[in-house]
C-alpha cells in the first residue's frame, strides 16, 4: 500500500502523518511513502488552473498507477478518486474502519463525548459519512452538531478561500466552532487536514481522526 500523505499533512500538520504511520504499523499494514511526493493537483483544480492541474495529474498518474493508495487528505482522496483515471484509492477513515472490523485494530471504548466535523470533500462530495463515525465510536461517543452529514457546514478553508479571502474563511470557521461548542464537547474531530488547520482555536481541542485514535485509543498522550 502507498500512503499518499498530501501537502498539508506532509508539511504543515505533520502530526497527522505521524499518527497515521503509527496506526498502519500497529495494524500490520505493509506500506511505503514517496520521498518526492508531489501535490495531487486539487488546489489547482479548485482555483481554476486547469492546464497546470492537468499537467500535474499526468505526471502523478504515471507514478501512482498500479498502487493501492491510502490518503490522509479528503481533498487528495476526492481528486485521486474522481479526477485521475484508474487509481485504487481509499481514505484513511475508510481503511481504519476496515481494520477495526477485521480485528486488526482494537480499542477500549471510553466514557468520552466528542463531536465530528464532516469535511466538504469527504462528506457531501464523496458521501463518506458513516466510516469516520464508526471509527470514533470504537473509542468514544459522537455528539452531532446542529448541521452534520449532508447538511454539514464548510470550515472555510477549501477552494482557495482561506488564501484569497481569509476574513471570510475565519468567519466560516467561527460559525462551525460555535456549533461544536454548543454540543458541550471539548474535542472536535475531523478527517481533513485542511479543516483541522482552519478550525484550530482556543476553545476546543481540534484533532485529526488519526491523532484522536493515537491519543485516546492507543493512549499516546504525546499526540
Amino acid at each position: 500500500m502507498l500512503y499518499f500523505r498530501g501537502c498539508t499533512a506532509r508539511q504543515k500538520q505533520t502530526g497527522i502523518q505521524d499518527a497515521t504511520e503509527k496506526l498502519l504499523a500497529l495494524a500490520g499494514v505493509d506500506y511505503h511513502i514517496l520521498d518526492d511526493e508531489m501535490c495531487c493537483g486539487s488546489v489547482l483544480l479548485r482555483t481554476g488552473f486547469i492546464d497546470e492541474a492537468t499537467e500535474q495529474i499526468t505526471k502523478n498518474g504515471e507514478i501512482l498507477k498500479g498502487e493501492k493508495i491510502v490518503t490522509s487528505c479528503a481533498g487528495c482522496y476526492k481528486t485521486l478518486k474522481m479526477d485521475y483515471e484508474g487509481l485504487d484509492v481509499i481514505h484513511i477513515s475508510q481503511l481504519l474502519d476496515e481494520l477495526i472490523e477485521e480485528g486488526k485494530l482494537n480499542f477500549d471504548k471510553r466514557d468520552l463525548n466528542v463531536t465530528y466535523h464532516d469535511s466538504c470533500h469527504l462528506g457531501r462530495h464523496m458521501e463518506v459519512f458513516d466510516e469516520p463515525r464508526r471509527v470514533i465510536e470504537s473509542v468514544a461517543n459522537v455528539v452531532e452538531m446542529e448541521n452534520s452529514r449532508e447538511d454539514g457546514l464548510c470550515c472555510g478553508a477549501g477552494g482557495g478561500v482561506k488564501s484569497a479571502y481569509p476574513k471570510i474563511a475565519g468567519q466560516m470557521a467561527s460559525s462551525r466552532i460555535n456549533q461544536a461548542c454548543d454540543t458541550g464537547c471539548k474535542t472536535l474531530v475531523t478527517a481533513c487536514p485542511f479543516c483541522k488547520l482552519n478550525l484550530e482555536n482556543d476553545e476546543l481541542d481540534v484533532v485529526d481522526l488519526t491523532e484522536f485514535l493515537i491519543r485516546y485509543g492507543v493512549g499516546d498522550e504525546e499526540q
